[in-house]
């Protein structure tokens, strides 16, 4: 049996041949199967197993999209991520290791170092396709990293009507003129900012990926009907909104409300003790908060394999009789 090993660069000329379209398909999979009684006991996606070591915490993360799954007889993986202690620019190193449903060896090693931020973009895109405004013109992120770069792209590259950005950072740095560049390169038509409150007040999608423990902008300055999408907030000490902006998620009321429940539950842990008053002049917002699941890296490091084996021996090394 052959072993596919597909590099950061592989990974890169495949991910760009995946339309925007084509992901959050991918994703909306992975959702139904999730969410659907009658679908959800075939997946499998045990805790993840944390360990620390010298420079890192190492994260293993198993998971089964069993029958009837992306392919026939099912799509099994395990993401490896390290935390480092010190940060790293390139973001966290990671790699998943894809399973053969029928032999039970080793299909493919990937490079997941920008996959985790493709996926956890792809599932942003379609809450905003689903609940968020249909001809958004304006876009404020919060971050400079590989997470908002991901969004960015998918989301400039679905809406058309999209015109300008203003990118948030903590700091004017290298990575922060860097993406800047970036987009104004790759979308010469969106004009790219760095500034803030008129920024967000105008803003039709809000977009966080941050560490922040305190709020990084007031309810207050939210137009109605924006869109936001949190991401950063992996720990409960993190907080990227205020509770007010929280409670005016959950005041919203959509007919397409199944996708804004699902992180209205998730949400409820961050609004502790709700006040029972919102302020009359805030109307409503729609809020999509995720930091992924480990069905997401199985389907999308899935469909990354299978269009990488479709191209023949065009990408990627092949080790043949690597289990003969």
């Amino acid at each position: 049996m052959s072993l596919l090993v597909l590099s950061a660069p592989d990974v890169d000329a495949i991910v760009s041949t995946l339309s925007p379209e084509d992901l959050q398909l991918l994703m909306a999979k992975v959702f139904f199967r999730l969410s659907n009684p009658l679908w959800n006991t075939s997946i499998s996606m045990p805790p993840r197993i944390v360990f620390p070591t010298a420079n890192h915490t190492a994260l293993f993360m198993p998971a089964r999209i069993g029958p009837p799954s992306l392919t026939k007889l099912g799509d099994t993986a395990i993401k490896v991520v390290c935390v480092p202690k010190n940060a790293d620019p390139r973001g966290l190193p990671g790699t998943t290791l894809v399973l053969d449903e029928a032999t039970g060896g080793i299909r493919a090693v990937v490079n997941a170092r920008k996959l985790t931020a493709l996926r956890n973009a792809a599932a942003s895109l379609l809450s905003t396709s689903l609940v968020g405004p249909s001809n958004p013109l304006t876009v404020v992120s919060f971050g400079a990293g590989q997470q908002i770069d991901a969004h960015l792209d998918l989301h400039i590259r679905h809406f058309p009507s999209i015109s300008q950005c203003t990118i948030v950072n903590r700091t004017l740095n290298d990575r922060t003129r860097s993406l800047g560049d970036k987009l104004t390169t790759r979308f010469p038509h969106v004009k790219a900012t760095v500034t803030i409150r008129e920024a967000v007040q105008k803003a039709d999608i809000v977009i966080c990926a941050t560490s922040s423990t305190l709020p990084l902008f007031p309810s207050s300055w939210v137009k109605t009907g924006t869109h936001v999408i949190l991401i950063g907030s992996y720990k409960p000490s993190m907080r990227e909104v205020d509770r007010a902006l929280v409670l005016r998620s959950l005041s919203h009321q959509d007919e397409k409300g199944d996708l804004n429940m699902e992180a209205y539950r998730r949400l409820l842990s961050i609004a502790r003790n709700p006040p029972t008053v919102i302020d009359d002049y805030e109307g409503p917002i729609t809020l999509f908060k995720s930091v992924g699941i480990g069905l997401q890296d199985v389907a999308i490091a899935g469909a990354v394999v299978d269009k990488a084996l479709s191209l023949g021996k065009k990408i990627g090394t092949q080790i043949e009789d690597y289990d003969t």
